[in-house]
């Protein structure tokens, strides 16, 4: 198999520029040869470095369709895997016309508003065209060709960072699906803990104004290095897939409170590697991150981490893609 792209549109980071640089690595670790494709410019992006830092080729488009069925023209890679709604879209289309497979992941469990519904759904019927990936169970049965189910995964780091602070963190985009508000009235709630954030986006200047117990840290390219300031990751979305942050911090000895949503309590057994609550209610995470103050914080740890060397690991996650990849470019070219 020849160079497999990964074309991604991207600002920011967040839970899909997180997978893309785990897949990408993992590619390369497995002897494949790999490239990320930006579709525009949209200036200095933390991912670049995180590539670079893994070795991985990477490369930014003009933008527009037109750039990107030129550059799948001349460099004619073997799979084309695309990530997020505009990547697939154009992706598919432009790949098709080029005659190169396609793969498109869905990451997203939460249901967009507005506009973006339209070229949601848009995306979705249109996948027809390619191979298709959802990272947990609920997204995979909202496509309508069906697909293959092949959860986050992240590579088991050798000493893991986190578990012993006392402090509470959140680690994600500021958006209202990930639901940082809800973090706030969270720490409110449990004044005897401390809490901190990381991540930007559009909610961010506004819960920074609004002041209250949160330490907000801003967007980072990784968390490799800061897992230490985290006891205990607390997931206050309102809908959700698989979490990167979840696995990463699992990996590293932090147990994770988490409402209840998209395949998180196929992951988190509660009062063993975690906590779960129901949706939306911040009374009953509240009262679960007061349990965690009293829980063996070491057994807890270890069976966090345990349960993503058992379920989440790299080199299961890449042998289950590629499996994908294999099986697209044996399909005809419709399908």
């Amino acid at each position: 198999m020849g160079e497999i792209w990964c074309l991604l549109d991207s600002r920011g980071m967040g839970g899909i520029e997180s997978h893309v640089a785990e897949l990408a690595a993992g590619l390369l670790a497995a002897g494949r040869e790999v490239r990320v494709v930006f579709l525009a410019d949209h200036g200095p992006h933390p991912l670049h470095q995180r590539l670079d830092g893994a070795g991985v080729a990477w490369e930014v488009l003009p933008g527009g369709f037109g750039a990107l069925l030129a550059r799948l023209k001349s460099g004619r890679p073997a799979i084309l895997h695309t990530h997020g709604y505009k990547a697939n879209l154009l992706g598919r289309i432009a790949a098709h016309m080029a005659g190169v497979p396609t793969v498109a992941s869905y990451h997203a469990g939460e249901k967009p508003p507005g506009m973006l519904a339209w070229y949601d759904r848009l995306d979705r019927w249109t996948s027809c065209l390619g191979g298709r990936i959802a990272v947990s169970r609920p997204i995979l049965a909202r496509l309508p060709w069906g697909g293959t189910l092949v959860p986050n995964f992240v590579a088991l780091p050798e000493q893991p960072e986190g578990g012993a602070s006392d402090s509470v963190g959140f680690v994600g985009r500021m958006s209202h699906e990930k639901g940082p508000d809800v973090f706030a009235a969270l720490a409110a709630a449990v004044p005897e803990l401390r809490f901190i954030a990381f991540g930007d986006g559009p909610m961010l200047a506004a819960l920074r104004a609004a002041g209250g117990r949160v330490a907000f840290r801003g967007a980072r390219a990784g968390m490799a290095g800061a897992w230490g300031e985290i006891g205990l990751l607390a997931v206050t979305s309102r809908a959700e897939g698989l979490p990167l942050a979840v696995l990463e911090a699992m990996a590293n000895g932090v147990p994770v409170a988490a409402f209840a949503v998209g395949a998180l309590p196929e992951v988190i057994a509660d009062g063993e590697n975690g906590f779960l609550a129901p949706p939306g209610d911040v009374a009953a995470l509240a009262a679960a991150l007061r349990r965690w103050r009293l829980a063996d914080r070491t057994a807890m740890s270890a069976a966090a981490r345990a349960t993503v060397a058992a379920r989440f690991g790299r080199a299961a996650g890449v042998a289950a893609i590629l499996a994908v990849y294999a099986a697209r470019s044996r399909a005809p070219a419709k399908s």
